[in-house]
This record gives structure tokens, C-alpha cells and sequence, in this order.
């Protein structure tokens, strides 16, 4: 399970793409052992959490106040992703690489005054595992695999995670690629989850799955032929008005990310000037965060966004790795989590809190998480990090024009 500029892992080693499959279809799922330190068992303090960039992210017209804390467990301190936050202070995440010998193992976060405390969270019997999202009622999700290859072309197979038990959860298709690659990456308080699978031609198809009843629901793009094997579709997140965020391409194209409200419309976010954008969460207040690429190849460079249709375009880029921010989760408080390589080369994990060193425990308001790109620092000339030389301004970003789509809320 190699990790990407995406803040998920594939098995194929490059960026995944996502797509969907036809209709509700039920499967039955396996129970599995019990879940290692979930519910306060097994919570271990390590001191690796500091914060950094003060208090105020700068002087730039409409900014706001927030706090970067680099959050690492100690398992393995050189490689830290974390992908998803709840309103609970609880984060989701995994360490290790995914290089031969360098496992992806899962865990559950949560900060406090004295440090970062983790419970291991691994599917019974895998040699790897990725916690990838959670919601407010306990319930996890992620994707496991039973191999760790030189080639870091593995198997991937989605799960979660039900009153303490592992179960497993991948889309009833017999066209599957080898490795087959199948990933659950959000789910929301009605315990519906989103994920996708790669199908036998490499294309990715997205799709909405419910907990409860063991169904599934493809997730398609208005205006797309999300059949065709040069699209591809990617469900990452949903929030508890089963509004879906995610990216699609068409062609092997720009990558553009998705907004697909419940109630039937659809927004195409493309942050101006950049080469991919792609949705990896959304709050309540249909806030979404992501990652947008500048450049391609060796001079790609990669950001942090937020958006709302309040809003627009804002870039979040912790100071400790710019050009090399990538945002993956967000809560209703506007709390933000994702990852950065420092100038070690490692990949470290960090908060974003616009309360300062805590959490969020008030009424958060819509315009509460509106987050922006902080004063550039300079970056070391001993850094690994490129060295960022233009910054796309967010000043001209205009919310898109929502378009009306007939989806169904219905299972």
C-alpha cells in the first residue's frame, strides 16, 4: 500500500482514481476479532506533537487564527499521514510507509495538553492497515491488506468497524483489478460510508455504501459517461446530510474535485491555475477540504484547500512543509487534519486549529473553519521540500455554479 500525493494509499503505486458501479447491490460480511485499543482501552501517550506558526496564520486581508501542531506517533516517526477528524477530538491515521518492511499500521489519535495519545486500530490477520475516516458514534473505516511488497503492489480490501468488531466491506463486482483494490475512506453519523474500487480495466468507480442495511449505491458524475473506462470517479467523503465530496477525470485529464449535495446538485471545484484538485472531506456546513497541485512532474507542488459556496477557494499550507501540504479531513469546528514532508524528508502529520493549541467544543458557525494561506516562510536550502517561488492567489476564485442533478436519496 504505497502512499501518494492523495493522502490514500493504492496498491499500484501512483494516483488513484476512482469510479462507480451500476444500482443498490446487498453482499453479506464477515465478522471479524475485536478491534485492538478502540473505547479508551490501550491509549498510549507519546510526547511527539508540537505546535508551530503561532497563533496567526498573518496579516493578509480575511485571515484568520489557527494553530499548525505536527501530531507523529512513535511507531514510526519518519512516516505519519492523518486522514480524517470528528467532532470528538478523535483523529484518524496510520504510520509506516508501505516500503517493504515498512508496514502501513492504523491508529486513532486524540490530543490533549500533555501530548498525543494513540490506540492501534489493525484488521485482525493484515499485514497492513489505513484508518481512514470515522464518524461521532464510534464507527471506523479504512482498508487493510494481508501483503507488503517490494513492488508495493498489493491488495486492497475496505472495512469497518461496528460496536468494537472488524467487518469487512467491498463492492460485489466480478470485474475486479489484480491486485484487487477496494477502499472505504469517510463515513457519517447514519453510518453510511463512501469508497471506491478499481475495476479490471484500471479504472476507478465510486460508491456509497450503508452500514446498516449492506447496500450499496454508485456515486456518478452529471453530464459524464462514468461508465467508460477513460473516466474515473472517487467518493472520499460524506457528511451527515449525505452530501458526497470526491474528484473524477475524464481522459486521463485534469483531475477535478466534486461537491454532490443530497439534495441534487453537483459542484465541480478546479482551484484556479492548478493541475488536479481533489476533495477529501466535508463538514456539515458543506465546507470541503483538499489538495491541489501546481505543476506537474518533478515541480509539482502541493497545497492544502478549503471551499464553501461562502466562501470560495482559501489554501491552507503548514510553514514547516511548503509546496508539500496535502489536507485530508475536517470537522464541524473547522478543525483540519492532513500531512507535509519536512526538510528531513520525512512525512509528518499535523492539526490545524483555529483555537489555538485545543479543540473545538462550541457551536461552530459556517464561517468559523475559513482558513487561508499563512505568510510563506523561507524554506531551508537544505530542505527536501521544492522550494515554492509563486503562490496562486485566492483572491479570484469564484464559487461554481451549482448544476441540478436528478440523484436519489433513496436505498
Amino acid at each position: 500500500m504505497m502512499a501518494v500525493a492523495l493522502g490514500v494509499a493504492t496498491v499500484a503505486g501512483g494516483v488513484i482514481v476512482f469510479h462507480a458501479l451500476s444500482g443498490p447491490a446487498k453482499i453479506s460480511l464477515s465478522s471479524n476479532s475485536s478491534r485492538e485499543g478502540h473505547h479508551g482501552h490501550h491509549w498510549q501517550m507519546w510526547p511527539g506533537m508540537h505546535h508551530h506558526a503561532g497563533d496567526s496564520l498573518g496579516n493578509q486581508p480575511g485571515m484568520v487564527h489557527g494553530t499548525f501542531t505536527t501530531v507523529n506517533n512513535q511507531g514510526d516517526p519518519t512516516f505519519n499521514q492523518l486522514l480524517g477528524i470528528n467532532n470528538n477530538n478523535i483523529i484518524a491515521g496510520y504510520f509506516g510507509s508501505g516500503a517493504q518492511g515498512h508496514p502501513n499500521k492504523g491508529y486513532l489519535a486524540r490530543r490533549s495538553p500533555q501530548g498525543a495519545m494513540f490506540a492501534n486500530e489493525n484488521f485482525p490477520g493484515a499485514m497492513q492497515t489505513q484508518v481512514t475516516g470515522l464518524n461521532d458514534r464510534g464507527v471506523t473505516v479504512g482498508f487493510w491488506s494481508g501483503q507488503n511488497t517490494a513492488n508495493q503492489m498489493n491488495d486492497n480490501f475496505g472495512f469497518f468497524t461496528w460496536h468494537g468488531r472488524f467487518h469487512n466491506a467491498n463492492f460485489p463486482t466480478l470485474n475486479n483489478a489484480k491486485p484487487a483494490t477496494d477502499q472505504l475512506l469517510g463515513v457519517n453519523d447514519r453510518d453510511v460510508a463512501v469508497g471506491f474500487y478499481n475495476n479490471g480495466q484500471g479504472a476507478s468507480r465510486g460508491y456509497e455504501y450503508s452500514i446498516r442495511s449492506h447496500q450499496f449505491r454508485r456515486v456518478l458524475i452529471p453530464g459524464v459517461r462514468n461508465l467508460s473506462k477513460n473516466v474515473s470517479v472517487t467518493a472520499a467523503a460524506i457528511n451527515n446530510r449525505d452530501d458526497v465530496a470526491g474528484f473524477y477525470s475524464k481522459g486521463g485529464g485534469k483531475t477535478f474535485g466534486f461537491l454532490k449535495t443530497a439534495s441534487g446538485h453537483f459542484f465541480r471545484l478546479a482551484y484556479p491555475g492548478a493541475s488536479s484538485t481533489q476533495a477529501f472531506g466535508v463538514n456539515d456546513w458543506r465546507e470541503v477540504a483538499g489538495t491541489y497541485m501546481m505543476g506537474t512532474g518533478d515541480n509539482a507542488k502541493s497545497y492544502g484547500f478549503t471551499w464553501s459556496p461562502f466562501t470560495g477557494f482559501r489554501t491552507i499550507s503548514d510553514p514547516m512543509g511548503v509546496g508539500t501540504t496535502l489536507l485530508n479531513g475536517i470537522n464541524d469546528f473547522g478543525e483540519l487534519v492532513g500531512f507535509y514532508t519536512d526538510t528531513a524528508g520525512n512525512t509528518d502529520g499535523f492539526v490545524w486549529s483555529p483555537f489555538g493549541h485545543g479543540m473545538g467544543g462550541g457551536m461552530p458557525t459556517p464561517t468559523a473553519s475559513a482558513s487561508v494561506t499563512p505568510t510563506q516562510s523561507v524554506t531551508p536550502s537544505t530542505s527536501a521540500t521544492p522550494t515554492t517561488s509563486v503562490r496562486p492567489t485566492t483572491s479570484t476564485s469564484v464559487a461554481p455554479t451549482p448544476t441540478p442533478t436528478s440523484t436519489s436519496n433513496h436505498w
